[in-house]
Formats: C-alpha cells, structure tokens, sequence
C-alpha cells in the first residue's frame, strides 16, 4: 500500500513537471513571438513601403535595414495575422525594440508617419511638380496632366492659367503615397481656410478678388525681395489700377518670355504679343508669375495708401527702389539708374 502511496506521488511530481515544463515552454515561445524586442533601429527608422509591394519585398527591405534579429518569428507572426494579403503602402517609421507583433500591427495597419511637406519660391506648376514627385509618390506628369486639364480646374473654381495660386507657400503634413487628386483637393481645402471672411473684406476693398491679389502678389515679390517694400510697391500698382492705367510691370514681361534671367528689359522685350505683357495690355495678368508667398499676399491686402505711381531701382544696386509721383521725378531716377546699368555694362 505505501509502494503505491509512493508510486502515485511520483507520478504527481512526474506530471507536476511536465506541466510546469509545459507552461515554460509555452511561455517562452509566447514572449519570443510576441513579446521579445526583435527589432533594432540605428538610423531614422522610415521605410517606404510601395504600391504592389510583395511580403517579400517588405522582409527584404526590413533585413537590408538591419532591422529584424530574428526573422523566423517575426514571419510567424506576419503569417498568423494574415499581413502578407494585407500589404498597405505608406512611410512608416520603426521604433527601437519594437516586437514582432506590434511591428506587424503597425505595418497591417496601415497607420503612416507622414511627411512635412514645405514649399516655398515657386515659381512654375512644372517646378512644383517636380518638387511633389521627389517628397510624395505622386508622379509628376499626373500632377501636371490634372492642372492643365481645364474641366477638372473649372470645377474647383480656377484657371489653367491662375491654378498655381491655389497652392498656399507653408509646411503641412501629407501622407506620402497620397493621389494626385487627393493632394490637390487638400490643397483646395487649405485655400479656402486661408481666404478668411477678413482676407476676403480687405481684398474687396480693393476691389480685387482674392485671385486678382494673388495674382499682384506675385508681381510684387518679384520686383523686390526687401519685406518693407512690399506694401509700398502694392499700393503703387492698386493706384495704377484704380486708374485704369497699364502695370507696366518689368516681371511679367521676364515671365512671358520665360526667362527670368532677364537683367535690363529693352524696348524689344516690350514687344512680345502675351497677356502676361503689362506694358501693352491694361490691368492685371490672366494668372500669377509665380506661387506668391503668405507675406506678400498679405502685404497686398495691407497696402500702402499713398500717391505714389512710379518706382525705380537704386542705382546703387542695394535692392531698395526710389518711389516718386510724377512722371518727371521718375524719368530722373531712371536716367540714373540706367547710367549705372551702363557703368556695369548690363545692356
């Protein structure tokens, strides 16, 4: 009886172990799987995962990245949690010491870092395409195929002429594989935040559309890069308008011929047939020269009231302009200033 009492205990113990044994053994594969920091970040962590990407393609990138101690596991897991039909484009970034199971949920996820997209001196759509095509996936071409398309900018209330003054020079944040048409409806969206109820009262003050500021905007930022002179030079061209007088704006005629490399404009320059030419055509240009930058929309709609209805270049080349209200006074300083061309030899 005691040899069976004995007998019993030590199958008890037997079983106690295996168990115990079992459940160990359970438990390091449910922390290796799952739970043992597999993944190793030395760098910035993003990794681009492309439209048609294959499982494959993402392990090969993850190992070609260093990333991944241990790849058996983390495959394990990809295969349990179906992530190899359920591939998600996007910009990821991976953190250090994630596990295989929240690398996975993140990827299957589809839960992007997006980017920071900041644009600014602009001065063409196709220079801005180009720019989209090196920071989001969006192919350039597409890009350009939707804003020169006529039908599909009518209906956001543009031109194929004006449509590069939608974009609004700042820095948003942007999914990285987003579409053409979805990064330009966002776009779209920040224009119409941006053109506030007091925007829009002050541009109607001036009797100008929120366009038609955006458009003398770009003309201003042309003609001067010193901040302090862009309301003086707006207010002189709102009085040229409200005069119904021509611009005669030397950047519009760098714009219609293409070349803003232009250093003396000539009176054969002032002969091109384009509607960009303000010194043949009265009022404003059918669209901006260039993506007018936030401080000079505003500077426009903030104008200098004033007389002044000339401006000319210092002779001194500081950058700085004289501004004069007659005629007269405006021959003199371009006389002068055209000496100092001369001196230079800029014919």
């Amino acid at each position: 009886m005691k040899k069976v009492k004995n007998t019993k205990k030590k199958w008890g113990l037997l079983v106690g172990i295996v168990v115990l044994l079992g459940v160990s053994v359970l438990a390091g594969g449910y922390y290796y799987f799952l739970k043992y920091p597999n993944i190793r970040v030395h760098d910035d962590g993003i990794i681009f995962i492309h439209p048609n990407d294959s499982f494959e393609t993402v392990m090969t990138l993850l190992n070609s990245r260093g990333y991944v101690q241990h790849e058996y596991p983390l495959r394990r897991i990809a295969e349990l949690k179906k992530y190899p039909t359920a591939i998600k484009p996007g910009r990821y970034r991976i953190r250090n010491k994630m596990n295989n199971n929240q690398l996975i949920n993140l990827l299957r996820s589809g839960q992007q870092e997006a980017i920071r997209l900041t644009f600014h001196n602009i001065r063409t759509l196709p220079d801005f395409a180009s720019l989209l095509s090196q920071q989001l996936a969006i192919d350039s071409t597409a890009f350009m195929n939707l804003a020169q398309n006529p039908e599909y900018v009518n209906r956001l209330g543009f031109t194929t002429d004006n449509f590069i003054g939608m974009f609004i020079p700042n820095t948003y944040e942007v999914y990285w594989n987003t579409t053409v048409e979805n990064f330009i409806q966002r776009m779209y969206r920040e224009y119409q935040k941006f053109w506030t109820p007091e925007r829009r009262e002050k541009a109607a003050k001036a009797e100008l559309t929120p366009m038609e500021v955006s458009i003398l905007a770009s003309i201003v930022e042309e003609e001067t890069n010193r901040s302090e002179e862009y309301p003086i030079i707006a207010g002189v061209y709102i009085n040229r308008l409200q005069k119904n007088w021509k611009l005669e704006a030397c950047p519009t005629l760098k714009f219609a011929w293409g070349d803003f490399t232009i250093k003396r404009i000539l009176d054969k320059h002032q002969e091109i047939d384009s509607p960009y030419n303000t010194y043949k055509y009265a009022g404003l240009p059918p669209g901006p020269i260039r993506m007018p930058s936030i401080q000079v929309i505003d500077a426009v709609l903030n104008y200098q009231h004033h007389n002044y209805l000339f401006f000319c270049a210092k002779s001194d080349f500081s950058g700085s302009h004289y501004f004069s209200r007659t005629l007269r006074e405006h021959n003199r300083y371009a006389a002068e200033y055209h000496r100092a061309l001369n001196q230079k030899k800029i014919y």
